[in-house]
């Protein structure tokens, strides 16, 4: 969820409240929450740390999968938010940290998660290197990428003649980008994201499309367990081709 100063000073603002931005959000929460069961089904692990995790929305579905899980994220007011949500969770330990400087010795951690966070890293190179730092030479992450790939821009781009880029797009309005004190909010090619988990010294065991069937215009007229049927069919089916917004890689160490 969070991750670098500007990030964090944002979520620390009073007027924000991470747990309310996902009020409507049932479809997409479930889909993630389906994408991670898939990729750790029958897996078990020591440690697991959900690196920008905010209040601790997905940590309560990492404890199914491991002994100890760590709930990390520069804001420490969306970690005081955890403390209520998570309150007959206590076991469950929030700690300030930035992803591109993780508390954890080389090789400590057995899995790590970082969902909604790479869409503030125009360039991930220092956080995907920390991943690659702390995860332990049997360990796994799960690295959610923003997707600018997704289906609908390919559409658009083919309409208009244009080849789809291969460096991050700023999705911000001109104003916002031009606001040197907001947060960057960008989307990746999940081409140029494989090459640099590669860089960083990680490989991509397992790739998942998610969220395929994210429409306000959907969410209105199907009922949620039929998109989530649906979606269930549609996540590894459509990974190949990058389809939806969202896309999931299960990482690990070269």
């Amino acid at each position: 969820m969070a991750t670098g100063h500007k990030k964090a000073d944002y979520y620390n603002d009073s007027k924000h409240n991470y747990l309310r931005y996902w009020d409507g959000r049932d479809y997409e929460n479930a889909a993630e929450e389906m994408a991670i069961r898939r990729l750790l089904a029958g897996k078990h692990f020591k440690l697991a740390v959900d690196v920008g995790g905010g209040y601790g929305r997905l940590a309560l579905l990492l404890e199914n999968y491991a002994d100890k899980v760590v709930l990390t994220d520069p804001s420490q007011k969306q970690l005081d938010i955890g403390a209520e949500y998570l309150k007959d969770h206590s076991e469950i330990d929030r700690q300030v940290m930035q992803a591109d400087d993780l508390k954890f010795a080389d090789g400590e951690v057995d899995l790590l998660t970082m969902i909604r966070v790479m869409h503030h890293l125009p360039d991930p190179a220092a956080e995907l290197a920390e991943i690659a730092r702390v995860l332990a030479p049997d360990g796994l992450a799960i690295i959610e990428v923003a997707n600018y790939m997704h289906f609908v821009n390919r559409l658009k781009h083919l309409a208009r003649g244009r080849k789809m880029p291969t460096e991050p797009v700023d999705i911000r309005s001109k104003i916002n980008r031009d606001d040197q004190n907001t947060i960057a909010f960008v989307n990746h090619n999940p081409h140029t994201v494989v090459n640099q988990l590669s860089r960083a010294g990680l490989t991509v065991e397992r790739i998942l499309s998610v969220s395929n069937l994210r429409s306000t215009t959907l969410k209105k007229a199907v009922p949620k367990s039929a998109m989530l049927a649906v979606e269930g069919i549609l996540q590894p089916k459509l990974s190949k081709i990058y389809f939806g917004p969202s896309i999931f890689f299960l990482v690990k160490k070269l």
